[in-house]
C-alpha cells in the first residue's frame, strides 16, 4: 500500500502500468457472434445436413462427427499464449466420447492429404479429451499428442468447463490446465515417433510459427472463449 503523500517516480509508475497490462493482454479470436476470421477445414456438415461448426449463445459449437479443423486464418503466431475455455457435452446415458484438440503453429489442413497436414504430424496438437479421472498419457488431455504426456490430469468431467493455456516461446512449450502447469517441453529435445507419414518433420524441425486451430474429431465440444497473447 502506498503511504499518504507518497509519489512514484514517473518511470517506476510506467513500469508498473506496463507490467499490469502485459499480465492480461489477451485479445479475442472469437467475437462471440460469428466465425469471422475462421476457416473450416474438413467436413462442413454432418450426415443430417447440420453445420459441423456453428455459433450458439456466444459459444463455438462443434458437432464432432467428422475429422477436421476450425483454423484462425487472419494471423500466424510464433511466440504466444493461447487461452481456451472448452467443455464436452456427453450423449444421454452414453460413455464419454469427447475428443478434440488444439493445433499450434500449424499450417493449412488438406483433407486430401490428411496425415501429412494435420497438426499432430505437421506441427503439434495439444490433446483435449473427456477423460476426467484417467491417468495422464501421451494421448490424453494436455499432452503434446503422440510426443509427450502431461504430469497430471486435472480435467473436469463433462459438461463442466475447463480452461487450458498453451504457451510457445522459441522451442519451449508449456501447458496449463485449470490453473495447474501440467506439461513443459522443449521440442528440440523430444524424441521422434516411429509411425508417421513420409515427409513429416521430426520435433526439432517442426515449425515455430503458424496458425492456431480447434479440432473436430468425435463428440460435441463447445468453446466459449478463444484468446491469444502474442509474446
Amino acid at each position: 500500500m502506498f503511504r499518504p503523500g507518497f509519489r512514484l517516480a514517473p518511470l517506476a509508475l510506467l513500469l508498473i502500468l506496463a507490467s499490469a497490462a502485459l499480465a492480461d493482454d489477451f485479445r479475442d479470436l472469437f467475437d462471440g457472434k460469428s466465425l469471422d476470421g475462421w476457416v473450416v477445414e474438413g467436413p462442413t456438415k454432418d450426415k443430417a445436413g447440420r453445420m459441423m461448426w456453428s455459433v450458439e449463445d456466444g459459444r463455438i459449437v462443434c458437432l464432432g462427427e467428422g475429422f477436421g479443423f476450425l483454423r484462425y486464418d487472419r494471423r500466424e503466431f510464433s511466440d504466444f499464449t493461447l487461452r481456451v475455455e472448452y467443455r464436452f457435452i456427453p450423449k444421454p446415458g452414453g460413455k464419454p466420447t469427447g475428443n478434440s484438440g488444439l493445433g499450434i503453429r500449424t499450417g493449412r489442413f488438406d483433407p486430401e492429404r490428411s496425415r501429412q497436414t494435420r497438426p499432430s504430424y505437421a506441427a503439434f496438437e495439444v490433446q483435449l479429451m473427456d477423460d476426467a479421472g484417467s491417468p495422464p498419457s501421451a494421448h490424453g488431455t494436455g499432452s503434446l499428442y503422440r510426443y509427450k504426456g502431461p504430469t497430471a490430469n486435472p480435467t473436469r468431467p463433462a459438461p463442466e468447463w475447463n480452461t487450458i493455456e498453451v504457451t510457445c516461446h522459441g522451442s519451449r512449450i508449456t501447458v496449463r490446465l485449470n490453473g495447474q502447469t501440467i506439461l513443459e517441453a522443449d521440442q528440440s529435445e523430444l524424441p521422434d515417433v516411429k509411425s508417421k507419414p513420409a515427409g513429416a518433420p521430426d520435433p526439432k524441425h517442426k515449425p515455430r510459427r503458424g496458425y492456431v486451430a480447434l479440432q473436430s474429431h468425435s463428440g460435441r465440444v463447445e468453446f466459449r472463449k478463444v484468446q491469444v497473447r502474442a509474446e
